[in-house]
Formats: C-alpha cells, sequence, structure tokens
C-alpha cells in the first residue's frame, strides 16, 4: 500500500485545540514503519515489511494513535503526515547524528556490549553526548504529541533516556519500555562508562519489558547495585516515589502468515525447484541471518567442514545453504566477517565441491516473503546458533511453516527462543565440536522423533504470537478503561 505525505488530517489535529496535541497512545521507535521511495519525482511512503510493524499497526490504528521515528533520510525536516490511518511524526536526524548516535554509540558501543561484547565495544564521549542529544530530541518530540493522560510505548536500545527525558517533560503520561536485544549480565554491564544514566532513562517508564526472564534478572542486578531504587525479584521497583514493573514479554511472530504463505499453491513449486539445484537426494542443511558478528555464522560452516573432513557426512548426502542478509557493511567488523566467511564458503567447496555441484551454497542479499518462505520449506535442518540473541524469530518463523511436522531445528542455547522452543536441539554456539555433533544428530534423527519434536514446537509458537506479545504488553501499560479502545474485543 502506497500515499504521497499528505498533512490533511494530520496537521489539522496537531494545531487545532489551541496547539493540544491529541493522540491518546504514542509509539515512539528508531525509525517510522514506513519507507520513503520516489517514483516520476514524486515522494511515496509504503508500510515497511517486518513482525514488529505488523504487530503494533492494528493498535496504532485503534487507537487512533500516531508513530514517532526517523523516517531513514539524513537532514530531511519532514511534516507529520498521516499513512494507514497513523499519524506519522518524524524526528529529523542529522548525518553528525546517523554518524555519533547510530553507527557510533548504538552500534559500536551498545550493540556489542549488550550481546555479550562479542567483539569489543567503543566508548567515545561525543559519542554519548549525541546519543544524549537525539534522545532529547525524541522525548520531545513525543511530549508534543501525546494528550493528556495518554501512553506511550517506546522500543528498543537507541532510545534508552527516553522515558526519564520523558516523563520529565510529562509526569502525567503512562509510559513503557520493551528492550528487543539481550539486557547484559552485571559484570558486563558495568563496563559501560554512562550506567547509572542508561538505568535511570530507563526507570522513567511504567512498564519495562525484556524477552527473557534471564534478561530481566540482569536488569534488576544492576538497578540495586548503581541506583537507588529498590528492586528484587519478588516485587515492583521502587524508584523515585513510585513504582514500577519489570517483566518478560517474549516477542514472536504472526504465525498464521507464515503458514499461509508455506500452504499456498505457488510454494511447493518453488520448493521443488530449490531442491532440485540441490540435488533432490542431499539434505538441507539451512542458515538464514543477517550478515552480523552475533549469528555465530562462521562457527557453523567450521563445523560442518569438520563433518565433512571427518567423513561423517559426505557431499553427495548433504548441502548447507547459508543466507546472509547484508548489515551495516561500512563498519570493520562487519567488513571482517563477511571476509571471513566467504573465505570459509570458498574453502569448502575448494575441498569437496565438483565442478557445477557446490557443497555450500552461500546468498548476500535480502529475500521476498515468498522466497523466505521456500527457503525454510526447503531445509531439513535449520540452523539458528547465534552466540547471543534477545529472541531471534528466524527460528520461530521456520516453525510456523513447517506444517507438516518435517525438519529440525538445532538452537542456540543462549537465543531467547531457546526458553520456548525446549524440543529443538540446543547448542553451546562456541562449541565447534558440539554444532557438529547436533548437525549429525539432525541429519540422522528418526523422522518418527523429529515429528513429535517439531508438533510441540509449533505447539507453541501457535499459542503465542506477536500480536498476543504486543496485547500482553499493552494490558498491563494502560490503565483498565483505556484498553478496550486500544485493544478492541
Amino acid at each position: 500500500m502506497t500515499s504521497a505525505p499528505t498533512k490533511s488530517s494530520t496537521e489539522r489535529r496537531t494545531r487545532s485545540g489551541a496547539g493540544q496535541p491529541s493522540w491518546p497512545f504514542v509509539i515512539v521507535a528508531n525509525r517510522l514503519p514506513v519507507s520513503l521511495t520516489r517514483r516520476k519525482g514524486e515522494k511515496h511512503w509504503t508500510t515497511s515489511p517486518g513482525g514488529l510493524v505488523s504487530a503494533l499497526t492494528p493498535i496504532a490504528q485503534r487507537a487512533h494513535g500516531a508513530w514517532v521515528g526517523w523516517s531513514g533520510s539524513v537532514d530531511d525536516r519532514l511534516e507529520p503526515f498521516e499513512h494507514d490511518a497513523i499519524a506519522q511524526v518524524p524526528v529529523t536526524i542529522s548525518r553528525q547524528d546517523h554518524h555519533d548516535f547510530y553507527q557510533g554509540f548504538c552500534n559500536r558501543t551498545l550493540w556489542p556490549l549488550y550481546h555479550d561484547a562479542v567483539q569489543n565495544p567503543e566508548y567515545h564521549r561525543h559519542w554519548w553526548r549525541s546519543y544524549v542529544a537525539v534522545n532529547e530530541r525524541f522525548a520531545r518530540m513525543v511530549a508534543e504529541t501525546v494528550q493528556a493522560d495518554g501512553a506511550v510505548w517506546v522500543q528498543d536500545y537507541q532510545l534508552q533516556l527516553v522515558p526519564a527525558l520523558l516523563r520529565a517533560l510529562r509526569p502525567d503520561l503512562r509510559i513503557g519500555f520493551f528492550l528487543h536485544i539481550p539486557f547484559p549480565p552485571a559484570e558486563l554491564f558495568a563496563r559501560l562508562p554512562w550506567r547509572r544514566q542508561v538505568l535511570e532513562g530507563l526507570l522513567g517508564a511504567d512498564v519495562i519489558g525484556f524477552q527473557t526472564e534471564r534478561n530481566r534478572g540482569n536488569f534488576l542486578r544492576v538497578v540495586g547495585q548503581y541506583t537507588r531504587a529498590q528492586a528484587s525479584d519478588a516485587g515492583p521497583i521502587r524508584h523515585d516515589g513510585r513504582r514500577l514493573q519489570a517483566a518478560a514479554y517474549p516477542i514472536s511472530i504472526d504465525f498464521e502468515l507464515y503458514e499461509s504463505v508455506a500452504l499456498a499453491p505457488d510454494t511447493e513449486p518453488r520448493v521443488e525447484r530449490l531442491r532440485q539445484r540441490l540435488g533432490s537426494s542431499r539434505k538441507v542443511i539451512l542458515g538464514i541471518d543477517r550478515l552480523d558478528y552475533t549469528k555465530g555464522i562462521d562457527h557453523r560452516l567450521r563445523a560442518f567442514h569438520e563433518l565433512l573432513l571427518s567423513g561423517l557426512v559426505k557431499p553427495s548426502d548433504a548441502v548447507m545453504v547459508q543466507v546472509a542478509v547484508p548489515s551495516r557493511e561500512r563498519v570493520a567488523e562487519y567488513a571482517e566477517l563477511r571476509r571471513r566467511v566467504e573465505e570459509l564458503v570458498g574453502q569448502i567447496n575448494g575441498e569437496f565441491g565438483e565442478v557445477g555441484v557446490a557443497v555450500v551454497h552461500y546468498v548476500r542479499r535480502n529475500l521476498t516473503p515468498e522466497n523466505l518462505v521456500a527457503m525454510y520449506r526447503t531445509g531439513d535442518v535449520m540452523m539458528v546458533t547465534p552466540l547471543c540473541d534477545g529472541m531471534n524469530l528466524v527460528a520461530k518463523e521456520y516453525v510456523a511453516t513447517r506444517f507438516d511436522n518435517s525438519g529440525t531445528l538445532v538452537l542456540s542455547e543462549f537465543a531467547g527462543a531457546a526458553e520456548e522452543l525446549t524440543d529443538a536441539l540446543l547448542v553451546n554456539p562456541h562449541d565447534v565440536d558440539g554444532i557438529g555433533a547436533a548437525i549429525l544428530s539432525a541429519l540422522t534423527m528418526d523422522p518418527v522423533e523429529a515429528a513429535g519434536r517439531m508438533a510441540k514446537m509449533r505447539a507453541i509458537v501457535r499459542g503465542h504470537t506477536v500480536h498476543d506479545w504486543a496485547r500482553s504488553f499493552v494490558a498491563d501499560l494502560v490503565p483498565a478503561r483505556q484498553r478496550r479502545s486500544i485493544l478492541g474485543g
């Protein structure tokens, strides 16, 4: 669905009522849920793909709400507009902001630190100053957008200071925050020079959500160490005369959407074509990840290589497909990972491939939703082995597409999904021998056992969708009198 950036209804609401904002529910995220495209010299907005947008859009629409975020274009100063019955309120990000706030503090300080310092975080004071400035800009924009006694839901690690900044500006609001990535253990978080400021930023919320109980426990421990708040596992956090809630809200996927695409008439022909290209008699070991150093792609390639070297797996029996979606390619660590992965792919194919027959197929690009589901249906063994991950929705997407209970999931015990999908083959992603053993077990597993495991995982994912996740958080955030208008029913 596309639309031109129309200001009419949004602008009227913003400037009416003596300048009082009139949106009762506001979502705040680093990015707007829309992307700007240009066709024939005209600007058009299209809804961005992804589970978060699909989960939050109906809630924002029912609440006649707004979404505050960056448009994705640096230095663009855009007026609010409406798209998909949601007020879109752009926040301007300058080129320098993008460099220091986003590429710097978010991606080279917080991202590696929160992912168990898989790569060494960098701590630069000018990056921190930019992080503060951008969070202040978001908070001011939200304060001008949400109506009296309204509710605000802030998303993710880019905006951890917004809850407290917003509370100082608008103490009448209900404020929620959800962290989509892991929250690190105390001994890692302690390294952050601005640990107290980040914690106090988060403590401005009424409800703070995490992917897992482990992440919640990490947060409670550092709150007790580095702030004056009173925090324990047993009850609410007490801070600055308020009571606030920290809880686990594991995010999920739109199960029916993925299952319906898997069952669509044109999916099976796509799967058959893929199998013919890969070798119809070979079992397919599949990995689909962003090309990120947290995903453990090189570890699983080494494990597969060693299985081939041992002779326990023969090139005629199995083939690996690794889809790597490009990510942050200007960052040195990501460029190094790409080089390492591509060298491993070349080494394995050089040693075990034949002319016209590869042992590892490496795809470095985005897939359309239809091709993604066809890939999931093609994979006999799904490798989801991140070194650290908040949840990892690829594991749940794969499970949703296995409507015949076929396939085996090999899952890192350090992915949030491992707390729910306990019938996967759980592995330590740092243990290359252990990954190899899991691959071998998956390739040789009795089909009855494999189907039983998959059926249990499908029941779990079907029973808790991304829509359930969103509703459960909002139900804890908003007062009872507002729930019906926001959640429906």
